[in-house]
């Protein structure tokens, strides 16, 4: 056997408990004003390629599901809008993927794993999540592994309940920033060689950074479905471990401590978080891109949807100037908690 069942124009029937429904996605999704809950203002984009000259295919995707339970996402590269039952009022999720270009079939590894993030209730509990999200790999890595085919996708994904912090869950090289209007924040790390060689005690931090977040470079050492070569001894391996590899305190060298791949994230007032596939960075100076954001996101007045946009025109100029061509697919998403305002305290 050597496909996956992947050609219907329509998801799969184990969702089928969704009902399809369109929906307005021009302006930005908030999630309802409860009490004490600011809400939640998204942006997204998914480009094949960013200057129109790079990637045939679009092997990116990503869900994004409002407090009202309107999920937004990709399906054969046509974004698609959807109506999820009985889900919780304010509760949100958004996650990235990028789907294994290197690899066949990396556009349905992630499709497939987008309709397996359909597929769970919300959930608010850490380790529930985790135990979830393991499992959906381990489905999915066997009903992969049965086709035949060696793939996987990166995962990157917050679940925001409406009254606690938000919660990380991360496999692979996408990443998620943290901006105001004076720095950016990576807050997760690359699952790459490098990462590899600094938990074996091979790098140090600046040898780690440069590696990582400086030069350009596309292997990777763990994705959802495929498996993970993160936590073996040395770094020539005969085969993917199917288990997922978790990074977390007790295997991070200390310059990364602090980092852990699956954490609580409480979302800041007025930072502006970033979701992104590597497509954003791959450039031939990616720190001289990414120090722009502060001045160019951090703008409270001016809509997410602006804001995106203008930062995926900047990309397609910077990438045309640094003669980083074929641009690879880039898939953004943007999340900005509103600051409320106090209330007054009453006087008798």
């Amino acid at each position: 056997m050597n496909s996956i069942d992947d050609a219907s124009d329509h998801l799969p029937t184990d969702a089928a408990d969704l009902a399809s429904k369109q929906y307005d996605s021009e302006g930005p999704l908030l999630t309802p004003n409860h009490q004490n809950v600011a809400p939640l203002e998204i942006a997204v984009r998914s480009l094949r390629s960013p200057t129109g000259h790079g990637r045939r295919e679009n092997q990116d995707n990503f869900l994004i599901v409002d407090g009202l339970g309107q999920a937004r996402l990709l399906w054969h590269e046509q974004e698609i809008q959807l109506q999820l039952a009985n889900w919780p009022t304010g509760h949100q999720r958004l996650a990235v993927l990028d789907g294994m270009g290197g690899h066949s079939h990396g556009r349905e590894a992630a499709e497939k794993a987008i309709e397996g993030l359909l597929s769970l209730t919300a959930i608010t509990d850490l380790g529930l999540l985790s135990e979830a999200l393991d499992a959906l790999h381990q489905r999915l890595h066997q009903e992969f592994c049965t086709a035949g085919l060696e793939t996987g996708c990166t995962l990157l994904l917050l679940e925001i309940p409406p009254q606690s912090a938000a919660m990380l869950f991360h496999v692979g090289d996408s990443r998620l920033y943290a901006i105001d209007e004076h720095r950016v924040q990576c807050l997760t790390v690359d699952h790459v060689p490098a990462t590899h060689l600094a938990m074996l005690g091979l790098l140090n931090s600046t040898q780690w950074f440069q590696q990582v977040h400086i030069q350009t470079n596309s292997q990777i050492s763990q994705a959802f479905i495929l498996g993970s070569t993160l936590g073996m001894p040395h770094l020539d391996v005969d085969k993917i471990d199917a288990d997922l590899y978790e990074l977390h305190e007790g295997n991070l060298p200390l310059f990364l401590r602090g980092l852990n791949d699956r954490r609580p994230l409480p979302l800041e007032p007025g930072w502006i978080y970033l979701l992104a596939s590597d497509g954003l960075w791959h450039l031939t100076s990616p720190q001289a891109f990414i120090q722009r954001w502060p001045k160019l996101l951090a703008q409270s007045q001016r809509p997410l949807e602006e804001l995106i946009d203008e930062l995926l025109a900047i990309l397609a100029e910077t990438i045309q100037q640094q003669h980083s061509l074929p641009d690879d697919n880039c898939t953004v998403i943007l999340a900005r908690k509103a600051v409320l305002a106090k209330n007054p305290s009453n006087r008798s």
